[in-house]
Parts: C-alpha cells; structure tokens; sequence
C-alpha cells in the first residue's frame, strides 16, 4: 500500500487547495463493496426469471460464474469456503476437487481481501455503492448488491467509513448511493436518518457554494452525499445522482474510444465519473469459463493506463473529474489517478509564467 496515496488531499501542494473537487483528478471505485458478496444470498430482483430458473437448477455453474464475473474489486478465501459449502449444500460430494477448482478461477492472486478501509487507505475517495433490501427479510437491514447481496450491511460499512474519516480529518470521501431495489419511500426515510446521524456535521449540504478543500476543511465537511432517489430534494444533505460514463465494452479500445467521445460533447458541470471498467455479457461468459473479469481487466489494464496516463483534470472542456475502475488494490489506479493533479500545478506555473 502506498502511504503516501493514504493522505493524498491533505498532501496536495497549497496550490491546489482553492481548485474546486469538480476540476481535481479523483480515484474511484466502481461496484466498490462486490469483494464481500455472500454467495448463498438470492439473486437481485432485477434479475430476469430465466436466469432465476437456471441458478435454480444450476447454481454448480451459475454460482461460480457469478462469482468470477461480478467481483469487480477482489475475491477472499472466505468466498471459496462459500463456494464449497454451497456445492456441498446442493448434494455435491468431491468437495476435495472442488476447492482447487474455485481457487483456478481467479489464479495465483485469489486470496486478496481489500475492505473499504483499505481501499480508503490506497487513495480511493470515489465509491461506487449499490443499496437494497433483501427479498422476504423481515428486518430493516440493508446490504449492497451486485447480481446477488453482500454478508455485510450498509451501515456497518459506513461505520466504518466514518471512523476511518475521523483518524483522516483533512480527506474527503464521495458516497454515491443507488439502485435502492426492494425499498420503499418508508425505507428510504429510515436510512437517510441514519446517514444523517452517522456523518453527522460530516455531510457537506448541496447548497455549500465552495468546493474547495481549503473551504471544506474549514467547514469541517467530509462527505458529500449522492443519493439517487427523488426523496433527496427533501434533504440538503443529500446531493443528486453524478453522471458516470460507462462504455459497456469488454476491450480497452471500446471503452477509450466511447470515453474520448463523451470528452468531445464536453464534461458536465459538476462532479462526473469515467468508468475504466470492462464489462462482458453473458455469451462471452459462457463461452469462456477460464475467464474472470479479473483476468480481462488485467489483459487490458496497460492499454487503459497508457490512455489514463495522457489525461488532464480541470475546467476544460474535455477534462476529467472522477476516475473509477475495478481491482483497485491490486493495480495502481489510485497513483496514476492522484498523478494527473500535478499537471495541474505545471499549468498554473505555465500561466504566471506568460501573466509576468
């Protein structure tokens, strides 16, 4: 872990300090909460009956699928022990086979495990987090999702979060919560309450007109909120949904090529996401059963960091704000991303230099 990506706000040169968050280079993680998804959980609502009737019948092939395919950020020992129990549960007997089998899926590299903590501490102020209730659960409970739910809850994530900005006091963190399936307007209100008690005086509101780490330092301000719901016009606290540019591209070219053309209409506004993540759909997944998302992240990931390495944060046109991948703690997306904020400080120098 770099420890100088840990405090990497606080760290910036004083130059950068009156720059808005919006014009700043900032690492995300997309889907950040996948590395902790319970195997055993059901589906997502969203998910069609047919493949509903197929995990069903066939979870032995559906369930591993699934786990090489939605874990965007990382796979854990503990996940193989689920696999295997699961198999076990569904009547299959060669469980000694079995091990080793999950354990080829992800290769030499399966047993990392990077919490949000530690995805903090890497340099990730971005997170991708996708909210639900799950089906037939009696209690108010919330968990994140990514085609099936996670064995941890929201809030015991966020309490996390919130102590991790209590040992960090100058870092600001994005929180954009969505999707929200299974929960109704009286869930909602529950859970904006305890964001609000949790953060707290953290919450930066919508109207603070500065954005900038000087002012939110100042303010004491942490967090900024994204909520993707109607229900927060309601709340000041809660900031709307931040477009994020996902290209739906299982090669690097497709995803450079549809990002390059977003940057030629322009960059929104305010905060904004560019997705490096690749995504596969389910004919190339079952076409190809040695593969992960991690293997096809790896295989491209030179060809996105050559194209990131070229990019340029702040108020132009096709300036890029939030950057955002998959496997964040095992490739140096975070360095390369808080890397870009430095062509800032030459562009600065650049324009005092033809002022005098």
């Amino acid at each position: 872990m770099d420890a100088n990506c840990r405090d990497w706000m606080s760290a910036l040169p004083e130059e950068l300090w009156d720059i808005p968050l919006t014009h700043l280079a900032i690492p995300g993680s997309h889907d950040a909460m996948s590395y902790c998804l319970d195997i055993n959980s059901p589906l997502v609502r969203a998910e069609s009956d047919v493949f509903r009737l197929l995990d069903g019948v066939f979870s032995c092939f559906t369930r591993p699928a699934i786990f090489r395919w939605a874990t965007t950020q990382v796979g854990t020992e503990s996940t193989t022990k689920q696999l295997c129990c699961h198999y076990v549960g569904k009547g299959v007997r060669t469980t000694k086979k079995l091990v080793p089998w999950v354990l080829r899926q992800d290769g030499p590299k399966f047993k990392q495990d990077k919490t949000i903590e530690e995805q903090l501490s890497m340099g990730i102020r971005y997170f991708d987090l996708r909210v639900a209730h799950k089906p037939n659960d009696s209690s108010s409970d919330l968990y994140f999702t990514h085609v099936i739910y996670t064995h941890v809850t929201v809030l015991e994530t966020l309490e996390s979060v919130a102590a991790w900005l209590e040992a960090h006091p100058k870092e600001i963190v994005i929180l954009a919560c969505s999707h929200f399936e299974g929960m109704d307007d009286k869930c909602h209100e529950s859970f904006i309450w305890s964001l609000k008690k949790l953060f707290g005086s953290k919450l930066c509101p919508q109207k603070e007109s500065a954005l900038t780490l000087r002012s939110l330092w100042a303010s004491g301000y942490q967090v900024i909120l994204s909520y993707e719901c109607q229900l927060a016009v309601r709340h000041q606290e809660l900031w709307p949904p931040i477009p994020y540019w996902w290209a739906n591209q299982r090669r690097a070219h497709g995803v450079m090529t549809y990002l390059d053309w977003h940057k030629d209409l322009g960059r929104p506004e305010g905060f904004f996401v560019s997705g490096l993540n690749l995504t596969a759909d389910r004919c190339y997944i079952a076409k190809n059963q040695k593969e992960s998302l991690r293997t096809l992240t790896y295989s491209n990931w030179e060809y996105l960091r050559t194209w990131l390495e070229e990019q340029l944060p702040g108020s132009d046109a096709r300036s890029l704000n939030i950057i955002a991948g998959d496997f964040v703690g095992s490739l140096p997306l975070c360095s390369a991303v808080i890397a870009l904020n430095q062509k800032l400080c030459w562009k600065n120098s650049s324009q005092m230099k033809k002022h005098y």
